[in-house]
This record gives C-alpha cells, structure tokens and sequence, in this order.
C-alpha cells in the first residue's frame, strides 16, 4: 500500500446525463477565439488568427445550479457560453478522420473570465493563467453521452443575463469544429480519457455582477445556470 505524506485530493467529477455515474475529469483545455464575430469583437482578424489553446485547473469545474462567488483582483468578470467536449478515449496526433471516435459526450459550457486581467495579460505579453483559472471559472452542465444526444456539427447556442439575451450564434459558426480541434490539441498533448475541451464563445461577451443569473444553453443539451454572488469577506 502508497504511503502518502498528505491526504490525496479527490478527483474533480461531473455529472452524466441519464446517469447516477460521474465523469472523472483529467485536464480541462480551451480554445480561444474560435467564431469569426468574437475574434472581431475582441479586436482581431478572424482570416489571420490560429487556434489558442490554453488551460484551466481539472479543480475549477462548477456544476449546473451552483453559486459563483465573484472573484478578487478584478472589476470586469465576463460569461463566455461554450460548447464542452467530454473525452472517452485518449491519443496523441490524432487523426482529423478519426477525431469523433475519441468523443465521450457534450455539454454546456461557460468560461468565466477576469477580462480585466486578461486585457492586462495580453498587453504585456504575459500568459493568461490568473485571468482564466481561477477558482470555480469552468462552469459545465451534465455531459450527454454520444449515444444519447449524437454529435453536434451545428445547433444554437446562446446565453442570457437575467433574462435578457445576451449571445446567440450557432455551432456550425465555429472556425475550427470539433474534429479539428482534438486533432489540432493532440499535436501539443497528449489527450486522455477525462479531458474536458472548451471550444470557444460567440461573440456578445460581457461582465456580470453580484445578483446576476447567468444561464447559457445549447441546442440538444439544455441549459446551464449561475447566479454570481457576493465573494464572503471572512
């Protein structure tokens, strides 16, 4: 029996649809800038920009219903609706032909970002790690398994604030789709059972505050829905 000199944390899981099991998650990976109208949103040009992948820690995960506290060092924390996909079966040089094979399930998504100190981070040329994994900034639904909800080359995704829309656009919009981002990630990574691959937002990305109720939905997988509150000062 392992020895440990502290206690093992627990690994992060999240929920599966129609199912009592969980999804063990491994890493979760991002790719930035991936529908034209938010690249020009952001200020860049959609003709010229390759995928951006970054990351955020497996720990940030936050289910379907739960609270978000809203987090230090910024003044400007922003929604960003993505489309999750759920790896079953890892790899590396992935085929573009063969990527879907490695597709456990969907869900949906939302990449919290502290805008401000992204902003900050590009400027300076600096990487985006404080500005995209902080505490709880992976908000993700139940995943629903490929054999249940089929893959998704196209199906509205949209998201609203306190009712009022704020994104919508549709799946088939993204530069880079699903294939071609797991076999494009899996150049760089190794891909194991247990990613997670947030595939990027529409354009319409905003700030949110303490009281507002954020719910972002996808065509075929339903609706994700947070209510950002007060970070507690003791």
């Amino acid at each position: 029996m392992t020895a440990f000199v502290l206690t093992p944390p627990s690994a992060p899981t999240v929920a599966v649809a129609g199912s009592a099991a969980r999804f063990p998650v491994h890493r979760i990976y991002c790719v930035g800038q991936n529908y034209a109208a938010h690249v020009r949103e952001m200020g860049g040009d959609p003709n010229r920009t390759p995928p951006i992948f970054f990351s955020k820690p497996a720990d940030t995960v936050l289910p379907d219903g739960a609270d978000l506290p809203y987090p230090s060092c910024t003044a400007d924390l922003h929604f960003e609706a993505e489309l999750v996909v759920a790896i079953g079966v890892g790899g590396r040089n992935i085929a573009l032909a063969a990527a879907l094979d490695h597709v456990y399930g969907y869900a949906v998504g939302n990449d919290f970002t502290r805008r401000d100190l992204q902003v900050a981070a590009k400027n300076q040329g600096r990487p985006w790690d404080v500005a995209k994994g902080f505490d709880h900034s992976a908000g993700i639904g139940a995943i629903h398994p490929v054999g249940s909800a089929g893959h998704l080359p196209r199906g509205q995704i949209w998201l609203t604030v306190n009712g009022a829309e704020r994104q919508r656009s549709d799946l088939a919009d993204m530069i880079w789709d699903v294939p071609a981002v797991i076999a494009e990630l899996s150049r760089y990574w190794t891909l194991a059972a247990g990613d997670l691959i947030y595939t990027g937002t529409p354009h319409g990305v905003g700030p949110v505050v303490p009281g507002d109720l954020v719910v972002a939905g996808i065509e075929g997988l339903g609706t994700l829905t947070h209510r950002i509150v007060a970070t507690a000062t003791t």
